[in-house]
């Protein structure tokens, strides 16, 4: 199995290897996070201030932690010992935090789309994508479980244990192994 991402040296681009299927299955975990995101944000809540969008922030209304577990992840609170501060840091932050978000999975999902054999992405579109896979990958962490290094590491040992079965856990655990890898081979490819 060769790299899934090099870097082409003259051009600075990054070359997308995967397989069409596989290209497949990341746009659409890029997809669904970007989904997660827009639950629980305001952007069909009405009309915006005008100031508010034009800074990033909310202003004049209360911020709440989201209650989905694997969002609370990805737009974490800023203080674990003082409520307020959490509370008035996620509202001055948090609107932009999921603009910027949606918006490196949108570059990457749009890259990654292109009928072209192989992609190849920008600086920006692949810096993008490996912003996009740190949140799929901290999704798919929250969802099984995993707080330390030390639980990934077991989750590998568990998933090559485990052989060939449709578990979801197994799945789900084998996604984040190979995500992993696509994240490291994208970081070597861009170093």
């Amino acid at each position: 199995m060769g790299l899934p991402f090099k870097r082409r040296r003259r051009t600075g681009r990054i070359e997308v290897r995967l397989p069409d299927d596989e290209r497949a299955v990341l746009v659409r975990l890029l997809s669904d996070v970007s989904l997660l995101l827009d639950e629980g944000s305001d952007d069909d809540a009405g009309p915006r201030d005008p100031l508010a969008d034009l800074v990033g922030m909310d202003l004049g209304k209360a911020a709440v932690s989201p209650s989905d577990p694997a969002v609370a992840r990805l737009l974490p609170d800023a203080s674990t010992d003082d409520a307020e501060v959490a509370e008035e840091f996620r509202r001055l932050t948090e609107f932009g935090l999921r603009q910027r978000k949606r918006s490196n999975l949108a570059i990457a999902v749009e890259a990654l789309q292109r009928p072209d054999d192989p992609v190849t992405l920008a600086p920006e579109e692949a810096n993008a994508l490996l912003k996009g896979l740190t949140d799929v990958r901290l999704v798919l962490a929250e969802r099984l479980g995993l707080r330390r290094d030390e639980d990934a590491l077991m989750l590998h040992d568990a998933v090559r244990a485990a052989g060939d079965t449709d578990e979801p856990w197994v799945i789900h655990a084998a996604l984040y192994d190979v995500l992993t890898w696509w994240q490291e081979a994208l970081v070597e490819a861009l170093t």
